[in-house]
């Protein structure tokens, strides 16, 4: 006899039934363990309709509108059990079963001693992304089942990498204890127990550009690829290994419902999300690029200004000994005038033509001193700055002075 577990939640069509209706038989374990008088939920779209079982574990409903997307889910003793979703029958009606785990002989299962075997990831296994600003939540609800009887260690260890951008990886509320999260590296450890291990995972993926591409491998093979994206705007999910997507509301919110079919352990799971809220990128570009200008411009001019200012300075201060020269040699120039005309004594021309003399010999000091200090690269556009002298002076005042006596 196969195992009930493997045939829990598929819906089979039948002729035995009226147009529209719907069966669940509920049972613990095995085929003769029917469980009465418990609540099944079939969900019809948004709408909720609950049925009983009765003493042989079925609960039917009948009059479903046709086309209409269902889904039957119960709890029994903490477990809760989903079918899978199907359009409600025109023609005909619908038989499953949901088989709830039997503790007590789960237990004497899982304590016999593991055995070398494979798991699958199973129905029950979803990819649940949530776009927000500039980025994804991607969330990976995965069932991994073990079909035998007793504890499965696989030949290869359950481990996989999550993609490659994604940032902020960890474990989920109700994830099993055997799974650990090393960066965005996933590892579950074995033995897997008979029936479903649950391993949830959560990272964070960046979508600046509004759009993130996911390629995914797992380490066994998924039985059924389901994909749930909240849809935010103009939120989009494309990908190869889709075969049916359709927008579902839900609690006031829009989702995109997608489904494919089986994936090969190791082969690639490629999802592309489009539309992500984002901030275009060129307004920080361009500030980035601007800012980058402005500091090497800032940088090109303190770079520069020591030299300019400082030509500025030997410029200026140049000038100012040339014109305090012409001033002296004038003033030099005048008080030997005074004395040829008899307008000055002896004692003050004497007194004044030493201050003269001495005020220009510092002069000429200071120009002789500038002129072999200055930086030659800077010399030209002084010159050029100060032009040709007023008045030529010899090389010392003092013989100036002398010839200007001997005049």
């Amino acid at each position: 006899m196969p195992d009930p577990k493997q045939m829990s939640g598929i819906p089979r069509p039948v002729d035995d039934l009226p147009n529209g209706s719907i069966s669940v038989r509920l049972i613990r374990g095995e085929l003769s363990n029917n469980i009465a008088g418990h609540p099944v939920d079939l969900h019809v779209g948004s709408k909720v309709i609950t049925v009983k079982t009765d003493e042989a574990g079925r609960a039917q409903f009948d009059a479903v509108t046709p086309g209409a997307t269902v889904k039957a889910t119960t709890e029994v003793d903490g477990e809760r059990l989903e079918s899978q979703e199907f359009p409600a029958p025109a023609q005909g009606g619908i038989r499953l079963m949901l088989v709830a785990t039997d503790k007590a002989k789960a237990t004497a299962e899982a304590a016999a001693p593991p055995v070398t075997g494979e798991v699958v990831i199973g129905e029950q296994s979803r990819i649940v992304m949530q776009p927000r600003d500039e980025a994804v939540e991607l969330f990976y609800l995965l069932d991994v089942s073990n079909t035998a009887r007793s504890p499965v260690n696989p030949a290869k260890p359950f481990e996989f990498d999550m993609p490659g951008d994604a940032k902020g990886c960890g474990l989920l509320q109700g994830s099993s204890p055997q799974a650990v999260v090393t960066g965005t590296h996933v590892v579950v450890q074995g033995p897997f127990p008979p029936g479903s291990t649950f391993v949830q995972v959560g990272c964070e993926m960046p979508a600046e550009s509004g759009r993130i591409d996911i390629e995914q491998r797992l380490p066994a093979a998924l039985t059924h690829l389901a994909v749930v994206v909240k849809k935010v705007g103009d939120t989009t999910l494309q990908s190869a290994q889709l075969k049916e997507q359709r927008e579902l509301p839900a609690d006031g919110e829009v989702f995109i419902a997608a489904t494919g079919g089986a994936v090969a352990a190791g082969q690639p799971i490629v999802l592309t999300v489009g539309g992500v809220p984002h901030h275009s990128a060129v307004p920080r570009r361009v500030a980035l690029t601007l800012a980058l200008v402005i500091v090497l411009a800032g940088a090109w001019t303190v770079a520069r200004r020591p030299a300019q200012d400082g030509a500025a300075t030997l410029a200026a201060e140049r000038k100012r000994l040339l014109t305090r020269r012409d001033k002296l040699f004038n003033d030099l120039v005048r008080i030997e005038q005074d004395r040829a005309n008899g307008r000055v004594d002896d004692r003050r021309y004497a007194v004044r033509r030493e201050e003269i003399v001495g005020a220009l010999e510092k002069v000429y000091s200071a120009l002789d001193a500038d002129d072999t200090g200055l930086d030659p690269a800077l010399r030209p556009g002084v010159a050029a700055s100060l032009g040709p002298p007023r008045v030529s002076a010899s090389p010392r005042a003092e013989s100036t002075a002398d010839n200007l006596g001997a005049t």
